[in-house]
């Protein structure tokens, strides 16, 4: 075990709505009982990208002993299918020109008091106006 940045969840916030399930490349969260889960700590990367898109703010990144970040388990895992998307959740799409992450990569950005998706073509608009 290293000391290392990872997801952290707090159940009491969690909503169990699944939006920060779609970010995670890795598929290190999944929804179990109904809440949002770190499935495996050797999954996630600790980027981070799951916390803008969380409406409750459940999410945060913390710095503790964990298991090492493990690209070679992340590659099996998502070749066995391990990250699966709750079955209500859309495809996201950018909040300005509506196009999904195959026109261009998608981030997760907070705005107004709300998480959204904005492609990487409209984020300068976004930042500059």
């Amino acid at each position: 075990m290293a000391r290392r940045k990872i997801v952290q969840i707090d159940e009491e916030l969690c909503t169990g709505c699944g939006v920060c399930v779609t970010p995670c490349a890795e598929g290190a969260i999944q929804l179990i009982d109904g809440k949002a889960r770190v499935v495996k700590e050797e999954l996630c990367d600790g980027a981070g990208f799951c916390l803008g898109i969380c409406p409750t703010g459940a999410m945060t990144v913390v710095e503790r002993e964990a298991a090492g970040f493990d690209e070679a388990a992340v590659l099996a895992h998502l070749a066995a299918g391990g990250a699966k998307k709750p079955f209500h959740l859309p495809e996201p799409a950018c909040f300005l020109c509506d196009s999904e992450d195959t026109v261009a990569p998608l981030l997760p950005v907070r705005r107004c008091g709300k998480s959204e998706w904005v492609c990487v073509r409209c984020l300068p608009r976004l930042i500059h106006g």
